[in-house]
């Protein structure tokens, strides 16, 4: 009896198998090899189609077929995990009329800030627990200015995830952390909120049926099955974004555990179990995977968009050619703490929530001809990163969340021991790494949703530890290099 799950990110499409009785990973694959492309018409854009996580989808089950055909067909559940606060549209045969308007995208701004005013801070936060801001209803609104003939065909407004589930099922469905992440959801009422929609002008009608999001929320078709190679009738049984997934991988569901990623963004999301919200909407507040009126589960969300995205280019552009991420961090542990005196500011993939949806853009500072070389690039991308995480959890506290431990993946920013040293001295906490992944929480999450484990508890509560990383004692070089950091960070911003 096995479990599949589905992680369906920007950069790629990431596929697991897992068998349900032992929790082992059977097989773990990704589609496509290198990153999807990310479309940018216009400065601040960014656009992905559908139908190319769809291919991807589709490609990634092919290769756990090509290993493993005969486990294939014993699948009992499909859970998906997708990048979240993207728009799809879709018309009334299921297809999508645009491409997505994903979650870097930052053209939608102006139309949250000017809904922010009119509905007024005090009614967004204590309903919607954040401002309009950049998320999935602004970008509607966008589409409702710009494209009406798009708008008026569309039959459903989708989450990259419900639109994965429909090419599955041919069942439109959403859930209600999905429309939290899209400001959709009112959570002083526990339903969709009506002012938002009016004041956008959003039928309601285009909101799909809400299910829960651990449930079966449809059954493969054959169309789809034989495309996947998964049995017919298949029941999709989980979604949820991807943060939200993270912190479920890494066993954070009750008030006070703390879960952070670094891929192409970066994420540190803390689970409390009361409405909560930041006046300044620097972080952001959703309905978490175990939410229920009768038991709120909040995530807590700092998000800061430029940080694996930021090295990557930084390899991309500035290192020799062929050179490893591990060849870079060998180089990086060379350079003295501060990079000498440079900084790099890593804010260049559209607009910050954490900076009041500034959209500033990156900067490299106080770049030395005659000091500095590529490896102080490395060391200073690392820590500018890292710095960028300590800047926002400055908010968290301030909002009375406590960060004790540090839960982490084993993969991206936190297998470097530059980022993550630098990380866990500067805010005092251990990093606990922990040996799993989106598709791996989507697979055991799945089991929840059709019975096979009685809570998400019991579905992720045995993780591998792979490594800790501690506070260092000395910490003065860590927090003058932070300081130099902050005010090249806050010179920059001022007008």
């Amino acid at each position: 009896m096995y479990l599949i799950g589905y992680d369906i990110g920007s950069s790629s499409i990431k596929t697991a198998l897992v068998d349900a009785q032992s929790g082992e990973v059977i097989d773990l694959v990704q589609s496509p090899s290198v990153e999807m492309e990310i479309v940018s018409p216009r400065p601040g854009w960014a656009e992905q189609d559908p139908e190319t996580w769809w291919k991807h989808v589709i490609a990634a089950t092919k290769k756990i077929q090509e290993s493993h055909p005969e486990k294939l067909k014993e699948v009992q559940a499909i859970g998906i995990s997708y990048q979240m606060h993207g728009l799809v549209l879709v018309d009334e045969s299921m297809k999508a009329l645009r491409p997505s308007i994903i979650w870097c995208d930052s053209r939608a701004v102006p139309y949250g800030s000017k809904a922010f005013e009119s509905l007024g801070s005090n009614w967004c936060l204590s309903h919607l627990l954040n401002s309009p801001g950049n998320f999935t209803a602004s970008k509607l609104k966008w589409v409702i200015e710009e494209e009406p003939h798009i708008y008026e065909q569309a039959k459903y407004l989708m989450l990259p995830g419900d639109f994965i589930a429909l090419k599955m099922t041919g069942n439109p469905v959403t859930t209600v952390s999905g429309l939290s992440e899209g400001m959709f959801w009112d959570f002083s009422k526990e339903e969709v909120s009506g002012e938002l929609l009016d004041h956008y002008g959003i039928d309601r009608g285009l909101i799909p049926p809400i299910v829960g999001t651990f449930s079966e929320q449809g059954r493969l078709s054959r169309e789809a099955s034989e495309l996947l190679g998964l049995p017919v009738g298949t029941r999709v049984s989980y979604r949820a974004g991807d943060q939200p997934n993270n912190a479920l991988c890494l066993n954070v569901l009750q008030p006070g555990e703390i879960a952070a990623t670094g891929g192409t963004s970066g994420v540190v999301y803390g689970v409390v179990d009361t409405p909560q919200y930041d006046l300044a909407s620097r972080v952001n507040g959703f309905a978490h995977v175990n939410h229920t009126k009768a038991d709120p589960r909040i995530g807590i969300l700092l998000c800061i968009n430029g940080t694996g995205i930021q090295y990557n280019w930084i390899r991309q552009n500035c290192a020799p050619e062929g050179i490893s991420y591990p060849e870079m961090e060998a180089e990086a542990q060379r350079i003295p703490i501060g990079s000498e005196g440079l900084s790099i500011l890593p804010f260049g993939n559209g607009s910050e929530r954490m900076l009041e949806n500034v959209d500033m853009g990156a900067y490299i500072c106080n770049l030395k001809f005659n000091r500095h070389k590529q490896a102080h690039l490395y060391r200073a991308a690392l820590e500018g990163i890292a710095f960028s995480f300590v800047a926002g959890m400055k908010i968290m506290r301030e909002m009375g969340i406590s960060i004790e431990v540090l839960r982490v993946g084993n993969d991206n920013m936190f297998q470097s021991e530059v980022f993550s040293t630098t990380l866990a001295t500067l805010i005092g906490s251990e990093i606990q790494v922990l040996e799993t992944s989106g598709a791996i929480g989507a697979a055991k999450a799945s089991g929840v949703g059709v019975g096979i484990y009685q809570s998400p508890h019991e579905a992720v509560s045995a993780q591998e530890e792979v490594r800790r990383y501690h506070p260092l004692q000395e910490k003065a070089s860590y927090e003058e290099a932070y300081h130099q950091w902050e005010k090249y960070l806050y010179g920059v911003k001022a007008p």
